[in-house]
């Protein structure tokens, strides 16, 4: 089979989602089928809408060799019009792969329901969908307002070696000392470690311990609110 895949920048990107269509491209040529991958540029939002308008990148895709279009749905807000005018010159169905709605997180009411708009009608624009989860299954029906054909692809479970049994963990809860935490995520405002550290900063002094690991260029602006954040709460250390 022909499966083409698009997505924004590469393939090589450090987080979940994009580990999860490595994984998926990886699993699609081991099995004998040609991948053919389609990268857009890296740019913002309002600069992502353009792209709508761009007929050379209607004609590229619509030229495809593909048996099947499949689209992370992070790219939604370059393909929510296009998509429309690409069902009628290509010969191959398009899916969705949805990890995650921008309209599911928390923005200004204006900005929210724009979101909303924008992704309900990109959502609309494909013939079915592969979902991370049930929860985002459900997320992406309640906003199209449809049932379009769909397969749930789970995570692929543990990856490493449980050294910790449970009776480990409950011994631990009982030992004196702080509480050690360790946050793993880029860190982006969706993450949510901003209430994580207002949550510690209410604790008693020394009742835990965070450490931070993420990449901190996935949106500058919010590391550096991070960062602010950790002094105002005199959580630097």
């Amino acid at each position: 089979m022909r499966v083409g895949l698009l997505i924004y920048g590469s393939l090589e990107t450090v987080s979940g989602g994009y580990l999860y269509d490595r994984k998926l491209v990886e699993h699609l040529q081991s099995q004998g089928d040609r991948v053919e991958l389609v990268s857009l540029p890296w740019r913002n939002y309002a600069r992502h809408l353009g792209d709508n308008l761009s007929s050379a990148l209607l004609q590229r895709l619509a030229r495809l060799d593909v048996d099947v279009l499949l689209q992370d749905e992070l790219n939604h807000p370059s393909l929510f019009f296009l998509n429309r005018s690409l069902r009628k010159q290509a010969r191959y169905p398009i899916l969705s792969i949805v990890h995650h709605l921008r309209s599911s997180e928390q923005h200004p009411a204006w900005l929210l329901a724009f979101y909303r708009a924008v992704e309900r009608r990109y959502l609309q624009s494909t013939h079915g969908f592969i979902f991370n989860s049930q929860t985002t299954r459900q997320a992406v029906q309640a906003l199209s307002g449809q049932a379009s054909p769909y397969v749930v692809a789970y995570p692929a479970g543990d990856r490493l070696e449980a050294s910790v049994q449970e009776g480990d963990i409950a011994q631990r809860a009982l030992e004196n000392g702080p509480l050690h935490l360790v946050f793993v995520g880029n860190l982006i405002p969706r993450k949510g470690l901003h209430t994580l550290l207002t949550a510690i900063a209410s604790l008693p002094r020394g009742a835990c311990s965070l450490a931070i690991i993420g990449r901190m260029d996935a949106d500058p602006q919010y590391a550096r609110k991070i960062q602010r954040l950790a002094i105002e709460l005199g959580l630097q250390a």
